[in-house]
């Protein structure tokens, strides 16, 4: 604590005159910081379009509702195709990632070398979001379920590898030792000794990440990769908004269920 003296006087002040200057020129440069980024951010912004908001909000309430009912028939396969995108991108990802997370962990990898080029797909893999993915792919094999469901599973591999490796590093190491101490192969050293105190772990991501695809996969559809998406960009371009809200409010069901659905497994095994 910095003590401080005052002729003949001591008394205690929290920050030393070094550390207020600190203090003040780092808040003087955030502050000119946001100011220089405000008047970015308003030269940038069409003021007049701003202005006629609450206008347009109304126009468009008045104009979603009520839903259109009798287009809930259409939704339905395109949701289907929804559920289709987010449980097979997933199982995808979740086979592949067992494998990198055990390459990539500093325990269970062959080498050093093996554990680098691992660590750059996952870091690849997470750097870039599924929209762009599927941006990619459908120019690859075209548009449809196939190009999202291949996004989905490259965009998660990264995150459920990240946290797999990351959990095969912090394991207990007793339990390894004991089993190793038996003469036990690798094979059944990981069998019996890791794989039990990984898989409450593993299948919690892998239901987190799915619960998370449920949402990537419903937007996915707007860049050509199929599913609800696709049938809520075609309702916009053709500014049927009545229809729009129809399908906005299956995809709010949709995420609730799936919130509900993941958060039960999760309990269940924690």
């Amino acid at each position: 604590m910095p003590i401080h003296k005052d002729g003949t006087t001591f008394f205690w002040k929290r920050r030393t005159v070094s550390q207020q200057r600190t203090r003040f020129f780092s808040f003087l440069v955030i502050l000119v910081i946001f100011l220089i980024s405000s008047s970015y951010i308003g030269r940038q912004t069409m003021w007049e379009f701003v202005s006629d908001a609450p206008v347009q909000i109304r126009d468009f309430v008045s104009r979603m509702f009520p839903p259109d009912v009798k287009y809930f028939g259409r939704i339905m396969p395109a949701l289907w195709d929804t559920i289709t995108i987010s449980v097979f991108g997933t199982g995808i990802a979740v086979v592949i990632s067992f494998l990198l997370a055990i390459m990539a962990a500093k325990n269970t990898t062959p080498n050093s070398a093996v554990r680098m080029v691992v660590l750059t797909v996952i870091v690849a893999s997470r750097s870039v979001n599924s929209m762009i993915w599927a941006l990619l792919i459908v120019q690859i094999v075209g548009p449809g379920l196939l190009a999202s469901i291949i996004a989905i599973a490259i965009r998660s591999l990264g995150m459920i590898s990240k946290l797999m490796y990351e959990a095969i590093e912090e394991i207990n190491k007793e339990p390894i030792e004991a089993i190793t101490a038996t003469g036990a192969t690798k094979a059944q050293v990981f069998m019996y000794g890791y794989l039990p105190q990984l898989m409450p772990s593993f299948v919690g991501t892998s239901v987190y990440r799915w619960e998370n695809n449920i949402r990537e996969s419903t937007i996915i559809g707007i860049v050509g990769g199929g599913g609800i998406g696709m049938l809520l960009n075609s309702s916009i371009n053709r500014l049927a908004w009545d229809q729009v809200m129809s399908i906005l409010i299956v995809i709010f069901f949709t995420v609730v269920v799936a919130e509900w659905v993941s958060a039960k497994i999760r309990k269940s095994i924690s």
